[in-house]
């Protein structure tokens, strides 16, 4: 038997258990290095841009470093499946013999291995995505898939993989209690994200084990995914598909909200900010779903301006 070079001791993380119990004669990185790689690879590259002319397009290039290893997580993801596949395939066919077991052996180790590298990348992702929101102010969430629990920010959940959740009941999956919120895109001034913070702060008294669904969208939704993050609330992104749904997308994405079964739908419809809001039209998709909300007798709160 292979002994893994990696000494326990009193600061070993589940990572850092799981990447020694491998028995490879190679040293993984400890959590720790994992979590340091990608908070110093976004600082650095948010510190290079700072004031130049490249300044402008930073969060373009720091979702871009999200997104590589967000993307290397789900395709060695894929590894670790084929890998189980095989798996599967080689017990079905077992015979005892040596060779057999051998090659079953080989198919476990290759699958451990590739869920041990999958948690490694999700590590550096996630501390890119805080030292990027820490840095910009800005929330990074994925545009597909799902996003699993870190100690550095809140889980978050594809839409369509808690909807078929909600509907199997198996707890390891499915969200808590769901309160749904569209807001609009003009929606980000000092007063709107007051109101914002107190309308889900009044909504987390009510269900504290509360899940936040919304689109992600730019503006008062996105103010709502840095509270959810902050306050460690799960996340659920029914993002707005228009290579599919074209106009119709942020409609579509309600119907995908009120498919988790919510508690409750909070909508800001236009900007609160006086100077703001005699200008500004009403925002559809949140008046959308205050209308989907009353039809489904679901109990829906309007943000409004503090008495």
């Amino acid at each position: 038997m292979t002994l893994s070079l990696h000494a326990f001791s009193d600061g070993d993380t589940a990572f850092d258990v799981r990447s020694a119990a491998l028995e490879d004669p190679r040293p993984h990185p400890t959590e720790a290095a994992l979590v340091q790689l990608g908070c110093a690879l976004m600082t650095e590259l948010l510190d290079l841009l700072a004031e130049t002319a490249l300044e402008d397009v930073q969060t373009i290039l720091g979702e871009s470093l999200i997104g590589a290893f967000h993307s290397a997580a789900g395709r060695i993801e894929r590894e670790a499946d084929r890998a189980r596949d095989r798996i599967r395939l080689l017990e079905q066919g077992f015979d005892g013999s040596e060779p057999a077991d051998t090659e079953l052996q080989e198919a476990i180790r290759a699958a451990r291995a590739a869920d041990v590298a999958q948690a490694a990348a999700e590590l550096v992702r996630d501390a890119a995505a805080e030292a990027y929101s820490v840095g910009t102010g800005e929330a990074w969430t994925p545009w597909r898939g799902g996003r699993r629990a870190s100690a550095l920010t809140a889980a978050q959940l594809d839409a369509r993989a808690a909807i078929r959740a909600a509907e199997r009941r198996r707890s390891a999956e499915a969200p808590g209690p769901v309160v749904a919120f569209r807001g609009s895109p003009a929606a980000v001034t000092e007063v709107d994200a007051n109101r914002i913070f107190d309308a889900l702060n009044w909504a987390r008294g009510e269900w504290p084990e509360m899940a936040l669904a919304t689109t992600g969208a730019k503006g008062a939704e996105r103010l709502a995914v840095r509270w959810a993050q902050q306050k460690g609330v799960t996340l659920v992104l029914a993002r707005a598909d228009f290579d599919r749904h074209g106009r119709a997308a942020p409609f579509r994405a309600n119907q995908e909200l009120m498919a988790l079964a919510p508690v409750c739908c909070l909508t800001l419809s236009r900007s609160l900010d006086p100077g703001q809001a005699m200008s500004e039209r009403a925002f559809g998709p949140a008046l959308n779903l205050a209308e989907l909300a009353h039809r489904q007798a679901v109990r829906c709160v309007r943000i409004g301006p503090k008495a």
